[in-house]
């Protein structure tokens, strides 16, 4: 059984997810339907551990990314008999095969009602509470999910996930303050979490490209910094570097003195600028050369972020030529 069916499925790259979904009919097959409760049954078969359960869990997820209803529900069934419909868990995952399996609004807003439903009766059903807000989201109810998530983490305000997808909500609005005070929450309780430093600076870098502001220009050179010290091989950390320093060394003025500084740190000199964008170009022509050639221990990365940056440089070295 593959080692990546105990890992968070929606970190699985899609390929890797559709090899799950491929091999549930085999796995299934091979896998207890159910466990006994009975205690010699429990010592004449094969022990019960936390990996059948987790890997049930996660296959059904990835039977659900690729279109396999039926393994999905299998994979239901069997958790189902094992921890009954009252576990909290058990609801969010019926509840996610339900808005899978609807045709249309009608449908998912009953699912919706459902779940205000369950909410009324349990109001801290934490996977439940989630489940609602993917719910509005998905139905393009923006204003209606943020309002829920804001509700949801005044009873839950260290649920790193809940401020991440708050942050992306309020970006997907224009809304870059409200976005960047979400994410540097989830950094508060991931303080190491190098993937949110660079995402950090993503929305940062698109805050000060619309206002200009000296401050954020600063601070998303910063966090990109950070990402990379905490990750050396992280590509887009070294991306987003390379976009900030490209921006700064293209407009001087971004650079006077007067606009340099945020809360003590100061954007550095032209030389210094330099340097870090020569950094920046080596290290993504690395990543990109090592994974097009398909060296181990540099595979891996997602494809989309290769080929950017492989564009990104491949830019810079025709605005060289010309």
């Amino acid at each position: 059984m593959s080692s990546s069916l105990l890992h968070p499925p929606s970190h699985l790259p899609p390929a890797v997810a559709l090899k799950h979904s491929q091999q549930a009919p085999v796995i299934l097959k091979k896998s207890p339907g159910a466990v006994s409760t009975s205690i010699f049954q429990s010592l004449i078969s094969a022990p019960e551990t936390p990996e059948l359960w987790t890997t049930y869990e996660n296959l059904l997820l990835s039977c659900l990314r690729t279109g396999d209803d039926e393994s999905a529900h299998q994979c239901l069934g069997r958790l189902v008999n094992r921890f009954g419909n009252d576990n909290e868990r058990i609801m969010a995952l019926k509840g996610l095969l339900k808005e899978a399996d609807a045709d249309d609004t009608a449908t998912l807003n009953v699912i919706l009602k459902e779940y205000e439903q369950i909410l009324q009766d349990n109001p801290t059903n934490i996977p439940i509470l989630k489940r609602r807000v993917a719910l509005l989201r998905s139905m393009g109810k923006i204003s209606e999910a943020v309002s829920a998530l804001i509700s949801f983490l005044d009873i839950s305000p260290t649920d790193a996930e809940a401020w991440a997808e708050l942050a992306d909500l309020y970006f997907s609005q224009g809304l870059y303050s409200q976005a960047i005070f979400a994410l540097e929450e989830v950094l508060v309780l991931q303080p190491n979490a190098w993937n949110v430093h660079a995402r950090l600076g993503e929305v940062l870098f698109v805050a000060a490209k619309s206002s200009d502001n000296p401050g954020q220009w600063a601070e998303a050179l910063k966090r990109f910094g950070r990402s990379i010290e905490l990750c050396d091989d992280y590509l887009r950390g070294y991306y987003g570097l390379k976009l900030t320093t490209k921006e700064l060394l293209s407009d001087p003025s971004k650079l006077t003195p007067s606009r340099a500084t945020s809360d003590g740190f100061a954007l550095p000199d032209v030389v210094t600028l330099g340097k870090l964008d020569e950094l920046a170009t080596e290290k993504l022509a690395e990543i990109v050369r090592r994974n097009s050639a398909g060296e181990k221990g540099w595979q891996g990365y997602d494809k989309a972020e290769v080929k950017a940056a492989k564009e990104l440089l491949e830019g810079d070295t025709a605005a060289i030529t010309r």
